[in-house]
C-alpha cells in the first residue's frame, strides 16, 4: 500500500530526525486510507498497527507530508529533514506492545543507522509543533525507547528554579521559541508526562542536562 502524498526532499536535504506522530483514529484501516487519500495532501513514510503490523507508505528517500509547520533545533521544514512514523493510536489509550516491539526494531534494526540519525533526533510531533499538535501524547513511553538507545531520556533532579535557564537549556535542546506556559507544558508531556503546576526544580535539572549532552548552540542553526 502507498500513498501519492509526496514530492522530493528540498534543498538537497536529508532525514536527520524521525518524527513520530499518533493516528488518533479508530483503527489503523482508516488511517492508512486517509495517509493515502489524495485530497487529504497528509502522509507518512511508515503506519505501525495496534497488532504490530508495519505498512510502509512512502519511500524513505522522499519527502513525506506528515510534520506542517514547526521547526526543530532552528531549522524549518521538518518534513524535507525527517522520516514520519504514524502510530495506531486513539491518543488516550496505552500504546499496544506489539506496536512498541514493532517500532523498536524499526528504530533499530536499520532506519536510525541508514540515515545517521542520532537517538536525540528521535522526537515527537509535539516537540516541533507546540501548540499546534500534542501526539504521540502523555502515554507514550519514551523512557522505553531511550533505554535501547533509540531516543532520549533524563531522570536529572534538583530544586533550583530558573525560568531563563529553562528556556534557553530548551532551545539549546531543540525546541522552538514559545511562551513559557506552553514550553513546560511539551516539555513536560515528554519527559514528566504527569506533573501539573509551575515549574519547578526538577524540569530545570531535567532540560539543563539534555542541554549539555544533546544540546546545539542555536546560533549556528541553520536558517
Amino acid at each position: 500500500m502507498k500513498s501519492p502524498n509526496f514530492g522530493d526532499r528540498r534543498d538537497g536535504l536529508k532525514p536527520e530526525l524521525v518524527v513520530l506522530h499518533y493516528t488518533a483514529m479508530k483503527s489503523c484501516v482508516s488511517a492508512a486510507k486517509a495517509l493515502c487519500d489524495p485530497a487529504r495532501e497528509v502522509s507518512a513514510h511508515y503506519l505501525i498497527g495496534r497488532d504490530g503490523e508495519v505498512l510502509s507508505l512512502v519511500d524513505e528517500p522522499m519527502r513525506a507530508w506528515h510534520a506542517g509547520a514547526g521547526e526543530w533545533r532552528g531549522a524549518g521544514d521538518v518534513n524535507s529533514r525527517s522520516i514520519g512514523i504514524e502510530l495506531d493510536n486513539d491518543g488516550v489509550s496505552p500504546f499496544s506492545e506489539p506496536l512498541m516491539v514493532s517500532l523498536e526494531r524499526l528504530l533499530g534494526q536499520g532506519l536510525l543507522a541508514a540515515w545517521g540519525i542520532r537517538p536525540e533526533g528521535v522526537i515527537g510531533h509535539s516537540d516541533m509543533a507546540p501548540g499546534r499538535k500534542i501526539d504521540p501524547g502523555r502515554r507514550f513511553d519514551w523512557r522505553r525507547l531511550a533505554r535501547q538507545g533509540l531516543s532520549v531520556w533524563s531522570e536529572a533532579d534538583g530544586d533550583r528554579v530558573d525560568v531563563e535557564a529553562f528556556r534557553e537549556d530548551a532551545a539549546a535542546f531543540g525546541y522552538p521559541s514559545v511562551e513559557d506556559d506552553l514550553l513546560l507544558e511539551v516539555v513536560r508531556m515528554r519527559f514528566r508526562p504527569w506533573k501539573y503546576g509551575p515549574l519547578d526544580g526538577e524540569d530545570c535539572a531535567v532540560m539543563a542536562d539534555l542541554a549539555k549532552r544533546y544540546g546545539v548552540d542555536r546560533t549556528d542553526a541553520a536558517p
